[in-house]
């Protein structure tokens, strides 16, 4: 590329795309004889004659047109990039990572909403569990799943985990048949376990003072959505969230395995970024947008809970900061 001329190749296709060197001297803010000779340079560097004229018109050679062909294209797709490019910067841009089971069951039926009231903003969701490193990647907040605990950042409870066993109805009223106690029943159901949760079943279990001889998974899972399933397709029993799966336990498909033990509730979903990133309105309204989004949630899905009658049992998270 360093053998070829380009400012003389740019105004020999406005002289070949615009029919006459005047029309193209305008378009390019230059004279008339500065596009003359840079179209002689050009013919020289090539060593062929790239227009010939007929009754003072310029006329492309075969050696001209092909050349032309060529550099139409290629000037054309430099243009539109330069428009896009203008478009994307003059538009609001937004990158949001958010964990996975938070991204699919809470955000993804909510951010077509977001963007349709906010037309002109250019949003980037990735889902992923890994955390933004701030410093070195081009993303303004995460929405975290975790204990809360990130020094140095904007750390705001957005929404609580609320755990508690599930199953499906025809697998629980198997499990019936092992008599009333909950602690018979786990002990001949299969669980499911989700090895990314908070709260896991050995805690369950000695929260509740239920011992069991031999504590096995004989399935495990690293998606909530997955084991949510799972319990679902009346694979088991699964302890995960029930703010991951409100429309499973709307609809029946889900329900408490055992209410009277209650729900255990702790803070698990945050919007983190670096402090200075809010002074950018355009975070601080998605802020204040996806903090109303999931409060709604979360009543929506303890009022759900209340009426299957479950109680509920708060535990703090570990070095959460408030926003």
């Amino acid at each position: 590329m360093r053998d070829i001329n380009l400012k003389a190749t740019e105004y020999f296709e406005a002289v070949a795309r615009l029919g006459t060197v005047t029309r193209a001297a305008a378009e390019l803010g230059v004279s008339p004889s500065a596009v003359s000779q840079q179209v002689r340079l050009l013919e020289t560097q090539f060593g062929v004659k790239l227009f010939r004229r007929e009754k003072r018109r310029l006329i492309l050679t075969l050696d001209g047109d092909r050349l032309f062909q060529t550099t139409t294209h290629a000037f054309g797709a430099l243009r539109n990039a330069r428009s896009a490019i203008g478009r994307q910067r003059d538009m609001r841009s937004l990158t949001v990572r958010v964990s996975p089971g938070f991204g699919v069951h809470v955000l993804g039926p909510r951010i077509a909403r977001f963007a349709a009231e906010n037309p002109d903003w250019a949003i980037r969701i990735d889902a992923t569990p890994d955390f933004t490193a701030f410093e070195t990647e081009a993303v303004d907040c995460d929405l975290r799943h975790g204990h809360g605990a990130w020094a140095g950042l904007t750390v705001d409870c957005l929404m609580h985990d609320l755990v508690l066993p599930m199953c499906s109805p025809a697998y629980l009223d198997r499990l019936r048949a092992e008599g009333e106690d909950p602690a018979a029943q786990l002990r001949a159901a299969r669980l499911i376990d989700s090895v990314k949760a908070l709260y896991r079943w050995d805690l369950w279990l000695a929260g509740n003072r239920i011992e069991m001889a031999d504590l096995v998974y004989p399935m495990r899972f690293d998606r909530s959505a997955m084991s949510i399933e799972m319990a679902k397709q009346s694979g088991g029993v699964a302890l995960d969230s029930a703010t991951l799966c409100l429309p499973q336990l709307q609809s029946g498909d889900l329900v408490p395995f055992a209410p009277a033990l209650g729900v255990v509730e702790l803070p698990a979903y945050w919007f983190v970024c670096p402090p200075r990133y809010l002074n950018r309105r355009v975070l601080s309204r998605f802020h204040d947008w996806i903090a109303g989004e999931t409060r709604q949630h979360e009543a929506e899905t303890r009022a759900v809970l209340a009426d299957l009658g479950c109680g509920f049992r708060p535990i703090r998270a570990e070095g959460a900061s408030a926003f």
